[in-house]
């Protein structure tokens, strides 16, 4: 076998398949290649540009055929930014391949006996589906190589948009999203208008200062809308640029800012202004609302929540005679969901403004059969926590990517619920939990959910049942 170097060109090599975090593979003499932005079935000369252990890396120099799966990319930013890394993908085919992720991740990961495994439900929407995004100031525009060529130095810098892919210091100023609906981009393109002519500061992002920081705009399914504008230090320009969204966007339901003068543009820990409006926006889901405030977790496409939802309430197998524990619960969304069907539901969430939310979503639709606690879920869900608030018959659990905590799976194995409801939006985690909950469940249902099209991501909802 020859040692490649980095550098050296591959020729004429043909991409196979589709592997972790949405890059493709193809072999070399033996060799396992991963590369990005390539289509099974493409024919590239790849140069190495990085050598592990025990795989390649590469970067495509020149196509001599183009896979029969790709389409045309409908973003007119596809080539710079990291939203919508498969548009080049026909939507069957993501679809196959986030199904096969699944497969690989459970059988290869998890390692446990597996029953058939659902078709993935596909998105109703595949554009203009996301309830939520956020936009970054910056002083140092991404620049492309025609724009440096015909004199880049000049042009102006400022920018609100995307960060460019692993670049924390360089955004990408966006004309148009299509993963947002009206207004969206209205809303973003007036905030950049404004601010440039009337010399607001954009964010320099390496000396961290600045005043206008970011921009988070979230769109309802009832038509509300919310506006969150981030700057960097008191001034007041500030009251102007709000009033100026007031006066353009009447339909802001929302209109709220942040003084965050930390070294990241998280905001959990932001105190939260109103502006103007409502503190919060609503979405409905069979007859229910739920409130949604500035810090509140939403799954950020509504539609498919709905349908994600169900699934989980279907496993639930729930009568109405049953206890539920809804780990990792947000702002209650999925324990008010199934609480019609439940005797009792305990909804447990590290964040505490989320929890009251919880309690807020379900007081405004009447149900009185949820119970909401915050705090660390190891830490609060004990033996003690379970002998006060009932052995659960049923647990649903959502955590976030990183997977459950192995405190919490050891408790989960003691307090032994009949089944387990596992949402995840990482199944190579989940699959790793699987396992660890093998010694008692198995595994009776596994269906994928598409949440995000264009991306590699998907969720996956899988039935545990007590041996």
């Amino acid at each position: 076998m020859k040692k490649l170097k980095k550098n050296e060109i591959i020729p004429a090599i043909t991409i196979e398949s589709v592997a972790a975090e949405g890059k493709c593979v193809g072999r070399y003499e033996g060799q396992v290649v991963f590369v990005a932005d390539v289509a099974p079935g493409d024919v590239v000369d790849l140069r190495i540009i990085r050598k592990r252990k025990n795989f390649l890396e590469g970067r495509v120099e020149k196509f001599h055929h183009y896979s029969t799966l790709r389409e045309t990319p409908f973003c007119e930013h596809f080539d710079l930014c990291g939203g919508c890394k498969w548009q080049h993908l026909q939507y069957d085919a993501q679809l196959k391949y986030k199904q096969q992720q699944v497969v690989d991740h459970l059988q290869r990961i998890g390692k446990v006996a597996l029953p058939q495994i659902k078709p993935i439900i596909p998105s109703g929407e595949t554009r203009y589906y996301r309830n939520k995004l956020e936009f970054t100031f910056s002083n140092k525009k991404w620049l492309t190589r025609e724009q440096i060529n015909s004199g880049g130095e000049e042009l102006d810098r400022t920018a609100l948009g995307m960060h460019m892919p692993g670049r924390f210091d360089k955004v990408l100023d966006l004309e148009n999203c299509h993963l947002q609906p009206v207004p969206s981009n209205d809303i973003r393109l007036a905030v950049r208008t404004y601010a440039r002519e009337h010399g607001l500061e954009f964010f320099d992002l390496i000396h961290m200062q600045g005043l206008v920081r970011n921009l988070i705009i979230r769109t309802a399914s009832t038509g509300e809308l919310m506006v969150i504008v981030q700057f960097g230090r008191y001034d007041d320009a500030i009251e102007g640029l709000m009033h100026h969204l007031k006066e353009q966007f009447p339909q802001i339901t929302s209109l709220q800012y942040i003084i965050n003068q930390k070294l990241n543009e998280t905001y959990h820990d932001q105190e939260v202004v109103l502006f103007h409006g409502k503190p919060y926006i609503g979405e409905e889901m069979e007859g229910l609302r739920f409130r949604i405030g500035p810090k509140s977790f939403y799954q950020t496409n509504s539609e498919q929540a709905y349908v994600l939802y169900k699934v989980a309430r279907e496993f639930a197998g729930l009568d109405g005679s049953q206890v539920v524990y809804d780990l990792y619960t947000g702002t209650g969304t999925i324990a008010n969901f199934v609480a019609r069907q439940a005797r009792q539901v305990v909804g447990v969430e590290y964040v505490p403004e989320a929890i009251d939310d919880a309690k807020v979503n379900a007081e405004i639709n009447g149900i009185d059969n949820t119970k909401f606690f915050a705090g660390d879920m190891k830490d609060i869900l004990t033996p003690d926590f379970v002998a006060r608030h009932g052995q659960p018959d049923v647990v649903i659990t959502d955590p976030p990517r990183a997977g459950m905590h192995p405190d919490v799976i050891q408790t989960l194995l003691q307090v032994a619920p009949q089944r387990i409801v596992y949402v995840s939006c990482n199944p190579a985690t989940q699959a790793r939990d699987l396992q660890l909950l093998d010694e008692q469940y198995k595994v009776s249902a596994v269906q994928p959910v598409d949440m995000f099209p264009h991306t590699h991501h998907v969720e996956n909802v899988v039935l545990l049942e007590k041996r």
